[in-house]
């Protein structure tokens, strides 16, 4: 039996995949269980037009991030933290503050598209975020951190 997964099943494929599976495992867990369609024609052809629908946006999608990505390119950040005598921060820096000085800069970047190679940052120097602009679209942006 042909079968349209709706989600990711462990072992047996990914959602929008077309895979046969024995009728039992089909009609008794799949099916009832919400995770796929029966594949008949009908089925089939709303499948490769939501398919071609979605290549479509993700398209899009990838090209708006690939443009924000030379916009954000060589962009150098400076963060401001209070710090000690020692140059030790009062606190951390973290993904919110590189937001917010991308932000100031005129890009609107998600604090959760933005991961930090470091845990926690609490001295002043030159450090590397990684920004997530898309599933296949990564940057690395430099920001150094300077006393106020």
């Amino acid at each position: 039996m042909d079968i349209i997964l709706k989600q990711d099943v462990p072992n047996l494929g990914n959602a929008d995949d077309i895979v046969t599976v024995k009728d039992g495992y089909g009609r008794n867990f799949l099916i009832p269980q919400g995770l796929a369609i029966l594949a008949t024609s009908s089925a089939r052809k709303m499948h490769d037009e939501n398919r071609r629908q979605k290549a479509h946006k993700e398209s899009k999608l990838r090209e708006e991030a690939e443009a924000l990505m030379a916009k954000i390119e060589g962009t150098k950040l400076t963060i401001g933290a209070k710090t000690s005598s020692k140059g030790k921060i009062f606190g951390s820096v973290n993904t919110i503050q590189i937001a917010e000085s991308l932000r100031d800069l005129g890009f609107e970047i998600d604090r959760k598209q933005i991961s930090l190679k470091e845990e926690l940052i609490k001295e002043v120097g030159t450090y590397t975020a990684t920004i997530k602009l898309h599933r296949d679209v990564k940057l690395d942006i430099e920001f150094e951190i300077v006393s106020e």
